[in-house]
């Protein structure tokens, strides 16, 4: 872990994104790239716009760059390089086109989801950003004195299209010292036998040589609700999960979640791309 990119709006939620970064930055002797999209009218950023159009989006570039000076003046990124990006342009695209640019290994954002993982994803840019990223997405919703994880829930349907971002998930729990909880939800209208769903996984992680797991099999209602539960249970320090490009994730949160188990859904969650 190498390279960083932080999408930034200079929100709470892409400081406290930041801030994270910061602690793998430090931990990695990783660079950081914050990157920012303005949000300029069309009309400011038009090679044809005409001259009394310039100042205004000069003001906004410079507003920009003094917001970057005084965020990276601060402590916490003490002795990390922090390279300064701003896009005059608000595509997701974007976010793409940096990370092959830099050579980027990791996409670090926060979220401005309201609740809950479904509220995480669907429709938010954090979900835009996860389907078109080819690097793995940390995505960080709450403030983290400290960024551990002990416990790292891997949850998948186990299927051979899978075995790639187990892969990816192995080297961060690797990075992180940590132990993959190998989760499959069972529910009613996806249900298989605990013989079936243990030999699933079994045949799944067949040739690693990654020690540090446990197996389990859990029964609800739906998938989401089972990672959220199971999650709790154990007190998860991280959900992973994989994703299919243009597919996204929207396939695993398409139903209601009580208003209960949301309000615990605080979880950071890493996405890897199929």
């Amino acid at each position: 872990m190498n390279k960083i990119l932080v999408p930034t709006d200079f929100s709470e939620q892409a400081e406290n994104a930041l801030k994270v970064a910061a602690m793998l930055a430090k931990k990695h002797h990783a660079e950081i790239y914050l990157l920012h999209m303005m949000e300029i009218p069309m009309q400011h950023v038009d090679p044809g716009m005409s001259h009394q159009d310039v100042p205004e989006a000069l003001f906004f570039m410079k507003l920009a760059h003094k917001r970057f000076e005084d965020l990276i003046a601060s402590d916490y990124l003490e002795g990390i390089t922090v390279h300064e990006t701003v896009k005059a342009d608000i595509t997701f695209n974007e976010i793409k086109d940096a990370c092959e640019e830099f050579d980027i290994d990791l996409i670090v954002m926060g979220s401005h989801g309201a609740s809950g993982i479904k509220e995480m994803f669907v429709g938010s840019n954090a979900e835009k950003v996860v389907r078109t990223s080819v690097v793995p997405v940390l995505v960080i919703k709450n403030e983290h004195e400290t960024f551990e994880v002990s416990d790292f829930v891997f949850a998948s349907d186990f299927k051979n299209d899978n075995k790639e971002t187990y892969k990816q998930a192995v080297k961060f729990a690797n990075a992180f010292d940590s132990k993959i909880h190998l989760l499959m939800v069972n529910t009613a209208n996806n249900f298989l036998t605990s013989y079936e769903a243990n030999s699933r996984i079994e045949d799944f992680i067949s040739g690693q040589t990654f020690e540090n797991y446990t197996i389990t099999v859990h029964n609800d209602t739906s998938v989401e609700q089972g990672i959220l539960n199971f999650s709790k249970d154990i007190d998860a320090d991280l959900i992973g999960i994989s994703t299919h490009g243009r597919q996204g994730i929207a396939h695993f949160f398409n139903s209601s979640i009580s208003e209960d188990l949301v309000n615990h859904a605080n979880r950071p969650v890493i996405t890897f791309k199929i």
